[in-house]
C-alpha cells in the first residue's frame, strides 16, 4: 500500500504543473492582519489581493473574486451585481381553503464555492462523466448569514444510487446520482413543521448557531448599491475529513455559483425561478503566494 500511495504522489507532482493549464488562477496573497468578516471589503488587507473575474452562465453575471491568507486561515471575498436583496426563504403562508401552511415563492440570495476533493483535474459540473466528491461552502442570505456562517456541506456525484439522491445525466448519457449532505454537526437553522394556525405568514425556520464541522466556514454578506459583497473565512486545515485541506504549496480546483447547485428544474412560481439549478460555469484554480 505504501508503494502504491508513493507512486500516486509522485505522479501527481509530475502532472500538476500542466494538468490545470486551462484553469483561471486565483492567487491567495499572504497578509499579516486578518480581515474582519463583516461582508465589507474595506479592510486594508483586501487591497493587497489581486482580483479575478469569472462569469456565472446561469445568471449571466460577472463575479469578482479575491483571496488572502494568514499562517492558519484562508479568506475569500466575492462581489456580484443583483437587482434585489432577498433575505426571505420559503416563508410559510396559511392556505384558508386547504387549512394548512404552504411554502411561499420567496427564495433567498445565495452563493456557493465548490472545492474538488479529487487528485488532479476533474469536471465539477452536474453532467460530469466521472464521479467525484466536493467540499461545498454554501452561503445563504436567510438561513446562515444571521449567524455569520456558510453551510459546510459535501457533494457526492456517484454512479450508485443511495437514499435522497438526485438522478442526473452525464455528458456521455450515463446515469449519475448526486447526494448533498451536511458536514457532521448542527446547521444554522432547522425546519419548522407547523400544523396549527398561528398567523397568516410565519417563518419556515428556527435560527441558531451552527456547531461541529458544519460550523467550519464563517461568512457574512452585505448588500449595497445593487451589489452583494460576501466574505468567507476558514482554517487552512480543519482536521475534519469532510473538508478540503489547504497546503500553501498546493493547487486547489474550484468553481462558484450564484444559485444553489442542486440539479433541480425551473420553479415557475418562485421569485427566483432558477434557484436550485445553479452550476459551475468555469473551472478555477487556487494557489498561494507564500510569505
Amino acid at each position: 500500500m505504501k508503494t502504491f500511495l508513493s507512486i500516486i504522489t509522485v505522479f501527481t507532482i509530475i502532472i500538476s504543473p500542466f494538468a490545470f493549464a486551462n484553469n483561471k488562477q486565483l492567487i491567495s496573497t499572504y497578509v499579516s492582519q486578518a480581515p474582519i468578516i463583516d461582508g465589507k471589503n474595506t479592510d486594508n488587507s483586501w487591497s493587497k489581493a489581486t482580483a479575478i473575474i469569472t462569469r456565472d452562465l446561469i445568471t449571466k453575471k460577472d463575479i469578482t473574486i479575491k483571496s488572502i491568507h494568514t499562517n492558519d486561515h484562508i479568506y475569500i471575498l466575492v462581489q456580484y451585481p443583483d437587482s434585489n436583496e432577498e433575505r426571505q426563504h420559503k416563508t410559510l403562508f396559511w392556505d384558508e381553503t386547504l387549512e394548512m401552511y404552504k411554502a411561499g415563492p420567496e427564495r433567498e440570495d445565495s452563493f456557493v464555492i465548490k472545492w474538488s476533493m479529487e487528485v488532479g483535474p476533474i469536471d465539477l459540473s452536474l453532467s460530469s462523466n466521472r464521479p467525484y466528491q466536493a467540499d461545498i461552502w454554501y452561503w445563504k442570505a436567510a438561513r446562515t448569514d444571521h449567524a455569520g456562517y456558510a453551510d459546510d456541506k459535501m457533494h457526492n456525484y456517484s454512479l450508485y444510487k443511495q437514499k435522497k439522491t438526485k438522478q442526473l445525466l452525464s455528458k456521455s448519457g450515463r446515469l449519475f446520482y448526486l447526494s448533498r449532505t451536511g458536514d457532521k454537526g448542527k446547521s444554522a437553522y432547522s425546519t419548522v413543521f407547523q400544523d396549527n394556525y398561528s398567523g397568516k405568514r410565519i417563518s419556515r425556520f428556527i435560527f441558531r448557531k451552527p456547531e461541529g464541522s458544519r460550523a467550519d466556514v464563517r461568512a457574512k454578506g452585505n448588500f449595497k448599491n445593487g451589489v452583494w459583497t460576501i466574505e468567507f473565512a476558514r482554517k487552512l486545515t480543519t482536521g475534519h475529513n469532510d473538508d478540503v485541506s489547504f497546503n500553501l504549496a498546493g493547487k486547489y480546483q474550484f468553481g462558484v455559483s450564484i444559485y444553489e447547485i442542486a440539479g433541480r428544474g425551473k420553479e415557475v412560481r418562485a421569485v427566483k425561478p432558477l434557484f436550485g439549478g445553479g452550476e459551475i460555469s468555469e473551472s478555477l484554480l487556487l494557489m498561494f503566494n507564500k510569505n
